[in-house]
């Protein structure tokens, strides 16, 4: 007795909006569950080679933090045209000052899968620095992803 393998579609599974508070969370372990969430693997209807994963809003993403002497010693490098010799880098302390919001991106984008799909997945990610965000009418869940940081 043979089984039969269930393919979905892109209509045949409902896409839902989550809103997360990253304050006191660790950077890698909430991208982690982020990424999760944008993918769809956490429904039963997860299929690896189409878009089934939802909508995620992070509020309060300057709030986050990492671990160990990461601040001082991580970091972020681009190769951009605007600066002199076209690779600029940024210690982790200076991102979340002052770029939170990319931050947060990079961490969700490196457990992505890469290409148009990965692509398509990461549009779905809205990140806000602070409390306020523009998507209260989407009605969005709240979601506890990671523990807190015991202080």
């Amino acid at each position: 007795m043979q089984r039969q393998t269930t393919i979905y579609k892109t209509n045949d599974v409902s896409k839902n909006w989550y809103i997360v508070d990253a304050t006191d969370k660790p950077l890698g372990r909430l991208a982690s569950e982020i990424a999760i969430i944008l993918m769809g693997k956490n429904k039963p209807q997860y299929t690896p080679n189409f878009d089934c994963g939802d909508y995620v809003i992070v509020i309060n993403c300057s709030k986050v933090w990492l671990t160990g002497d990461k601040m001082r010693k991580k970091m972020y490098y681009d190769n951009k045209a605007e600066s002199y010799g076209g690779l600029r880098v940024r210690s982790a302390k200076v991102m979340v000052e002052q770029y939170p919001t990319e931050m947060l991106r990079r961490a969700v984008w490196g457990m992505l899968p890469k290409g148009s799909l990965g692509k398509k997945m990461v549009r779905k990610l809205y990140v806000y620095p602070t409390e306020q965000y523009d998507k209260q009418d989407k009605k969005p869940i709240a979601v506890e992803l990671t523990k807190k940081r015991e202080k």
